[in-house]
């Protein structure tokens, strides 16, 4: 059974509300991977599920840690959250780099994928900030230095550019359309495997490539709504997809 770590794919929102002369504020808690989540546990994925607000202290310092699992997949959370733990920022302690460990656990063996949002690749105001760090370096692709988000409000249908790919196989042909995806540059030995038609402008969507001993694939797009709505969400392929997508980042190439 192939072992998945999940960060990412939650947050916080805080509302202030005005009736009248009365104001109040509330906050609540959201997580966007609870699709995903249902849909590895019926592919067999054993899914370890770390919220964002946990990263912070609790992704691991060590790869011997990081070693328990098969594939790290980074979605929607920006590299400040592992940059910056409380020993660093709240105590001005040192720690271990993880965006370092990251990249060395990938070239040793790790499968690593990033799925897109407002706070990956570059993400939402820049403010991803996964540019020029040692993840980029292992990943497929480079992030732009700027905000990268395509919103695509009128939809936007995938294009199989490499249909022999693995990570495609069993997956129904009639795509659905999706509402946005992060602007991605495939690197020069990388395989784009999706993209979207040239009337956007043949943006990638799905990347893989391979670092070190490493395998690596960034989905430009999101896992869970509003760049992937419903008619997505509700597709046949949608766990065929993002299984094979975790499978073949663990090393298996006869996906199913």
């Amino acid at each position: 059974m192939t072992k998945l770590l999940l960060v990412g794919e939650s947050w916080v929102s805080s509302a202030s509300h005005f009736k009248g002369f009365d104001q109040f504020g509330s906050v609540t808690f959201h997580t966007g991977a609870d699709r995903f989540v249902e849909g590895m546990a019926k592919a067999g994925i054993d899914v370890t599920y770390m919220k964002a607000h946990e990263a912070a202290e609790a992704f691991p310092y060590a790869q011997e840690d990081l070693d328990a699992y098969d594939v790290l997949m980074l979605s929607d959370i920006g590299a400040n959250t592992l940059l910056l733990p409380p020993d660093v920022w709240l105590r001005g302690e040192r720690v271990p780099n993880r965006l370092k460990m990251i990249e060395s656990w990938t070239r040793n063996g790790g499968g690593l994928i990033m799925i897109g949002g407002y706070l990956t690749f570059q993400g939402i105001d820049g403010r991803g900030r996964w540019h020029r760090t040692p993840v980029e370096m292992a990943l497929p692709v480079t992030c732009l230095p700027n905000d990268d988000r395509v919103e695509i409000p009128e939809g936007a249908s995938p294009e199989v550019v490499l249909s022999e790919h693995p990570i495609l196989s069993g997956v129904p042909a009639d795509w659905p359309y999706l509402l946005g995806v992060n602007e991605i540059q495939p690197k020069q030995d990388a395989e784009t495997v999706l993209r979207l038609s040239q009337d956007h402008d043949g943006l990638p969507l799905l990347v893989t490539g391979s670092y070190g001993e490493g395998r690596t694939v960034a989905w430009a797009s999101d896992m869970s709504e509003h760049w992937l709505p419903k008619p997505f969400l509700g597709w046949p392929g949608y766990d065929v997809l993002f299984a094979n997508m975790v499978n073949w980042a663990a090393g298996h190439d006869n996906l199913t």
